[in-house]
């Protein structure tokens, strides 16, 4: 998306933004004074603040909480504790980041509102019904109870609990999808995005058989085919995503690729995370997602699905048919899912496999989420969802959410931490 041009007042979402209300740009412009023109201007910046505003780390947090991946000076462990603080910057920088871009959405939704009639603003605001669903996604996934703001506020907002947040999610989704069809292209929101969406989004709360019905009509639609990685992960036109934001260098700060690709590779890269052991070893010789998602670089393996290094950007996948193979295949169950897993293992070039039983099976799902989903921000929700991370991670019992960040604790006495930190 281009660059929007429009820019609004800067009102604080909560008073984690208090001490901004003198700061707003001399070139901003009041809600109430954009007119039916200045519609696309504030749909592109709500693309361009959802892509940016919760910075590069929020695209790759769950592979550094999830065990896949390390530091280049540290274990997997030794990320998730440095990582677990109400100090971290990361933690802080995606929280701030998502509500500032939640900012922005309801200020499209705010927009689109007064113009009923116009086909652009009524696309617009199935777009932002969307957004907004995707941010309470990341939200509630890594804080558990988070405050609901259907409207920009100034108030000292509590947090909402997280059964009426998974109920919100699924409302707006279906919002969306009324309003939403296909899209030009996979760099824009469609009414498919929002069922993707929503299928995982069931899935994460247990809703198996929802899921499942969902996920199979994308597989079933003929929308949608597995596809070789190197089409998915080398922006070239593929039948697998669904929507993925594209991420262009002049208007992006989201850089994944700088932080997996050393400086040995001929694009640099400043290497701050690479696949654990044990990552590597899940990749058998025959797997043709191999060369993809791992690269040698001078003896060090990097993950390879970015590969722009410090030369450029590469588009994120939020929402790929293969995801869909995966939810349909763990909401099925061990009798019923096994189809899909083995026709997606088919398609990769693995043999079929056939689990004696349940635990094995929810076993062979992760492994093969692991696989197919590496970089591309599951597993640490995956692990939390399935009751798996204390086990696989070592995680402490606080530690199956996030921090709240401590300067959002100061400055909004109603945001109470999360227990244990």
């Amino acid at each position: 998306m281009k660059k929007y041009i429009i820019a609004v007042f800067v009102l604080a979402l909560c008073s984690s933004c208090a001490n901004q209300l003198e700061q707003f740009s001399f070139l901003a412009i009041s809600p109430d004074a954009v007119d039916i023109r200045d519609v696309p201007a504030v749909r592109n910046g709500m693309y361009n603040s959802v892509q940016n505003k919760p910075t590069v780390r929020s695209f790759i947090l769950f592979d550094m909480l999830g065990g896949t991946i390390q530091s280049n000076t540290g274990t997997s462990r030794d990320l998730i504790n440095a990582t677990l603080s109400p100090l971290n910057s990361t933690i802080g920088s995606s929280w701030d980041g998502y509500f500032s871009a939640l900012y922005q959405v309801n200020n499209m939704l705010d927009i689109a509102n007064r113009f009923p009639e116009a086909e652009l603003a009524s696309l617009s605001k199935g777009e932002a019904h969307y957004f907004r669903a995707y941010i309470y996604f990341c939200l509630v996934t890594r804080w558990g109870d988070v405050p609901i703001l259907r409207n920009n506020t100034l108030e000292r907002v509590s947090r909402d609990p997280i059964n009426a947040v998974w109920a919100f999610i699924e409302e707006e989704l279906d919002v969306a999808a009324t309003l939403l069809g296909a899209a030009s292209s996979y760099y824009y929101v469609s009414r498919d995005a929002a069922i993707a969406l929503k299928a995982r989004v069931l899935l994460s709360q247990g809703k198996k058989q929802q899921a499942a019905d969902l996920a199979e009509s994308l597989i079933t639609s003929g929308a949608y085919r597995l596809d070789a990685f190197e089409r998915i992960f080398r922006s070239t036109g593929n039948t697998e995503i669904i929507f993925a934001f594209e991420n262009r260098t002049e208007e992006s700060s989201i850089n994944i690729s700088d932080l997996f690709y050393t400086y040995g590779h001929p694009n640099r890269g400043q290497g701050a995370y690479k696949p654990t052991p044990e990552t590597i070893a899940l990749f058998a010789d025959g797997d043709n997602r191999r060369a993809i998602s791992l690269v040698n670089i001078a003896g060090t393996e990097c993950i390879n699905k970015y590969p722009s290094g410090q030369t450029g950007r590469d588009p994120v996948v939020v929402s790929r048919i293969a995801e869909m193979y995966l939810i349909s295949a763990e909401a099925q169950g061990r009798s019923l899912g096994v189809g899909r897993l083995n026709e997606l293992r088919r398609f990769r070039g693995l043999g079929d496999i056939f689990p004696a039983n349940d635990e094995d099976y929810l076993t062979a799902i992760l492994t093969e989420r692991k696989r197919e989903l590496l970089g591309e921000n599951f597993m640490y929700h995956d692990l939390v969802r399935t009751g798996r991370a204390q086990e696989e991670l070592h995680l402490l019992n606080h530690q199956h959410v996030l921090p709240i960040p401590g300067r959002e604790l100061q400055l909004n006495p109603n945001l109470v931490p999360n227990p244990g930190y």
